[in-house]
């Protein structure tokens, strides 16, 4: 993976970004069809007891996630346009505490220009990923009013630093595939705030910041 491979141009990046909601999406909309067809087979009552029961938490688990692609990938407004810190914890809870991982958010409520909430949704993701088995997830500030920018802890059981991720968030590596274009993604989130996105050890947690 050579940072000499070439950046993915603009059409490529949507494609690939496109792919990583589909990727998101699939597995509990593949989950509301099941349930639906069980339905369709005129069950017993406990078998349609538990398909009611997959089709509405697989609803609300594609909800959540369609809410939070929207405002980590999405235009979430014209340009120039903010984003309240309120709304984006709100999506982010629904989205990433799945009885796994907890937030603590430390944030204050207030307008932000919009590109700097997507860099902490997406952040986030990157922090989410590297604690595979669950823990918690602990959103600071760094700084104050529209400069704020963001300092994420990550603790769990067998807490890591993806290799991969640190060189895409680092320019090391434009090897970008649907699999990595989201580290990749957040990277030009953090350049376009003018800030620099680092993943590093400290202890046995892992700290994901934006300086």
């Amino acid at each position: 993976m050579s940072g000499n491979l070439p950046s993915p141009d603009a059409l490529e990046l949507a494609a690939l970004l496109c792919s990583r909601v589909c990727h998101d999406l699939i597995s509990p909309v593949g989950a509301i069809v099941n349930g639906l067809e069980v339905l369709d087979d005129n069950p017993k009552p406990e078998d349609r007891d538990f398909a009611l029961d997959l089709i509405r938490k697989s609803a609300r688990t594609a909800s959540a996630r369609l809410q939070f692609c929207r405002l980590a990938f999405g235009a979430a407004g014209s340009s120039g346009a903010q984003i309240d810190l309120g709304d984006a914890q709100a999506t982010a809870k629904g989205h990433i505490e799945d009885g796994k991982i907890t937030l603590t958010w430390n944030l204050p409520r207030l307008l932000l220009p919009k590109n700097r909430v997507k860099l902490l949704l997406n952040m986030l993701i990157v922090a989410q990923q590297t604690i595979p088995r669950g823990g918690t997830l602990t959103i600071d500030p760094v700084g104050d009013g529209e400069a704020m920018s963001f300092r994420i802890t990550a603790v769990g059981l067998n807490a890591r630093v993806p290799q991969n991720i640190v060189d895409m968030l680092n320019s090391t590596s434009n090897a970008v595939d649907a699999h990595a274009v989201q580290p990749y993604y957040t990277r030009l989130l953090g350049q376009a705030c003018g800030l620099k996105v680092t993943l590093t050890p400290e202890g046995e947690a892992v700290i994901i910041a934006a300086s």
